[in-house]
């Protein structure tokens, strides 16, 4: 496949400054082209941040996520993995979002990802803020719940906001929940940490099962460790990834709207992301990357090189099951 028409294009033949921004090169195929069927791992950007409650910026993010992506390279410096042979990856473009609607938004990306899903294709996300993830949970977890392994600082598992909003970045997870888009016991949040307006996330989470590895505990044990109970949690289940760009610390990751500190650093990042092998990623989503806060790119990349990782571990899981379990 070193010619096929899913690879990207190389720094050698164009450098990297030049072209049409797409994710890490690759090429553009809309839903509607005749080759979307033949896409296996879709790489899509949700850039809309309307359940953002303070600092407002992510709606930004895919675009600087797409320019900064064009330092990814074709193979995995430590795997070895090289994921644009070993699957079909193509940009899908943006959902397009009602900017001035959060309902009719959501009801745009989850038509958006029925289709990416009626295709066939695994969808790794950029967005866009944290209730990003909702519309796309009720695409891919139509027929069934799936499990899932987050990273943040946050659990966003609040209930409401404002007296009684109920869809914001920090109420995803409690609506995915009630909903049955999620199997509560088979979900794990890593990296939760800061100051708090009360317990009543944390409550939910123990009330229906959800296990929470607060940034003490991820310290305290170690990558490998946390990462291991993580896997166990899920097993061999469809599992959704929800990687949340503030769960890194932000002297690593400033560009975001609601930095915590005392999280890991950028190795540690990428680290938890390679040690998901083995599990079966039904799609993932990198969110929360704000290019207002951090105008140097350096957060954009950082979330472009964990997307790379993702997509790494995608496209081997991808090839050992042709593609059969989404």
């Amino acid at each position: 496949m070193s010619d096929s028409f899913f690879e990207p294009v190389s720094g050698f033949d164009l450098p990297r400054f030049a072209g049409v921004a797409t994710f890490m090169r690759l090429p553009y195929v809309a839903m509607s082209d005749e080759m979307i069927n033949q896409v296996d791992i879709g790489l899509i950007g949700v850039p809309w941040d309307s359940g953002t409650t303070n600092r407002s910026g992510p709606r930004h993010g895919p675009r600087q996520l797409r320019d900064m992506s064009t330092m990814i390279r074709a193979q995995n410096g430590a795997t070895g993995v090289r994921p644009f042979e070993t699957v079909n990856c193509a940009d899908l473009g943006d959902v397009p979002p009602n900017p001035a609607d959060i309902m009719d938004t959501m009801e745009r990306i989850t038509s958006f990802y029925d289709r990416v899903t009626s295709a066939g294709i695994r969808p790794l996300t950029a967005g866009g803020d944290h209730l990003t993830s909702l519309p796309v949970l009720r695409a891919l977890a139509k027929d069934r719940p799936l499990s899932m392994i987050h990273f943040d600082s946050h659990t966003d598992l609040f209930d409401t906001y404002f007296g009684g909003t109920r869809y914001t970045h920090g109420t995803p997870f409690r609506r995915a929940v009630e909903e049955g888009l999620l199997e509560p016991r088979r979900v794990v949040q890593i990296g939760i940490r800061g100051t708090a307006y009360d317990s009543e996330d944390r409550d939910f989470a123990d009330e229906v099962g959800i296990r929470v590895i607060p940034i003490e505990e991820f310290h305290a044990r170690g990558v490998a460790d946390v990462m291991k109970e993580a896997r166990e949690i899920v097993g061999r289940t469809d599992t959704y990834v929800s990687y949340d760009i503030d769960f890194i610390d932000p002297a690593f990751a400033p560009g975001t709207g609601t930095p915590e500190i005392g999280g890991p650093n950028s190795y540690q990042a990428i680290q938890v992301v390679r040690e998901l092998a083995g599990v079966r990623i039904a799609g993932a989503d990198l969110v929360e990357v704000s290019p207002p806060f951090d105008q140097t790119g350096g957060t954009a990349f950082l979330g472009a090189s964990i997307m790379f990782e993702l997509l790494c571990v995608m496209a081997v899981e991808h090839s050992k099951t042709d593609g059969n379990d989404v």
